[in-house]
């Protein structure tokens, strides 16, 4: 695999949420084919990523969700935006809370219930990330507990190990897919100061053992690597110095896209002026109870990867010739019961959901919460064309 040390992400990356190139380049014509190729019919491979930021549970969401038989309902909480996460060929979200049994608990130590996890499956989630700052907060019990429940339920999942061994037969993570294949690397921070008991492992920002990651990576011939880091300021609506520093990193070791997540709050995209690299600097929530400014929502981000073969013995073309052939982004932002005279439990609402799914009193709140994300949006993205589930 290539790559010539690039630029800093600042010089080289258009100025926030920069997707109007990407969707020109989709329309682009691919590089003429080698003269010894021409005689071979092309053959395309397409394969479609959905990106989603922080899957919290707070405290009054795992009471709105409680049934009088005891267990926990979130249907309503994804039925709007289910068919647009089950839509891409693999959704990836970060599954922000341990599953460490009861009792049940929210900020600052989130214990969810089981219910929850299967809610994410069922919604469309494929792929579930668990290094994150909360993955210590029900201790060893609850990192293995949450390893044991994906396991028993069938998602995999990427960034804590019940102990190295595992790690190492499982990480980096490949994903393979129509015909292309997609490493994916998951790190954070920290763990909110909680200590890690042996022999449970958590991937952590710490570049000598994602440099040995990413070359173990690049032996596994994959198409695409993207990085997947727990990192940023909380609440700050634009990326700190350290997290350009370190996607400046990635991308000089051999990381293609970066999609981050952690400070709940949406923080803009930019693409590289050549079209070909992404960084999503953070999603914000998918969904919470958390009420400071602009926590009420945020974005997925969909890319679609394309792979053409030419050679006559099907052998795939160089990494080279997958190109990041279209992306974009959709708003969402998250009803309370409140908002809906507690007739529903908290729902995450496309930015532009029709007036007809909502109460009074949420199209009082959407107009405000729409126009504060249009706002968000002109400031980082004018001009970018955006898509609507």
């Amino acid at each position: 695999m290539r790559k010539n040390h690039l630029p800093t992400i600042l010089q080289s990356f258009l100025l926030a949420f920069a997707f109007g190139s990407c969707y020109a380049a989709a329309n682009r014509q691919m590089p003429p084919e080698s003269e010894d190729s021409i005689a071979v019919q092309p053959r395309e491979h397409r394969l479609s990523l959905l990106f989603a930021g922080d899957l919290m549970q707070h405290g009054p969401q795992i009471k709105a969700a409680l049934q009088k038989d005891g267990s926990y309902n979130y249907d309503e909480c994804f039925a709007q935006v289910k068919q647009e996460i089950e839509r891409a060929d693999v959704a990836i979200g970060n599954f922000e809370v341990t599953l460490g049994g009861k009792p049940y608990t929210g900020y600052p130590q989130f214990r969810a219930p089981d219910d929850y996890l299967r809610a994410c499956i069922d919604a469309g989630f494929d792929v579930l990330l668990t290094a994150n700052n909360h993955c210590l907060d029900s201790r060893r019990q609850g990192l293995e507990r949450t390893i044991m429940m994906m396991d028993s339920l069938g998602v995999p999942h990427l960034g804590t190990y019940v102990n190295e061994a595992v790690r190492d037969s499982t990480y980096p993570f490949l994903l393979e897919r129509n015909g292309l294949r997609v490493v994916l690397l998951n790190f954070t921070y920290g763990t909110n100061g909680l200590p890690l008991e042996h022999p449970n492992v958590v991937n952590l920002i710490d570049t000598v053992q994602i440099r040995s990651d990413i070359a173990k990576a690049q032996q596994m011939h994959p198409d695409v690597i993207i990085a997947l880091p727990h990192w940023g300021i909380e609440y700050q609506q634009l990326p700190s110095p350290q997290q350009r520093e370190l996607a400046d990193w990635l991308m000089a070791n051999g990381v293609d896209h970066v999609i981050g997540g952690h400070p709940h709050v949406a923080q803009p995209l930019e693409l590289s002026a050549d079209s070909l690299h992404l960084v999503a600097w953070s999603m914000g929530n998918v969904v919470s109870n958390q009420s400071k400014p602009n926590t009420y929502g945020g974005y997925f981000v969909r890319l679609e990867l394309l792979k053409r073969d030419t050679l006559e013995n099907g052998t795939p073309r160089p990494h080279a010739q997958t190109r990041l052939s279209d992306c974009g982004y959709c708003l969402y932002w998250v009803s309370r019961p409140a908002d809906n005279n507690f007739r529903h439990n908290y729902r995450i609402m496309p930015i532009d959901v029709a007036d007809s799914v909502l109460t009074g009193m949420e199209q009082k709140n959407r107009y405000a919460i729409r126009a504060s994300m249009r706002r968000l949006m002109e400031r980082h993205a004018k001009g970018v064309r955006e898509y609507s589930f």
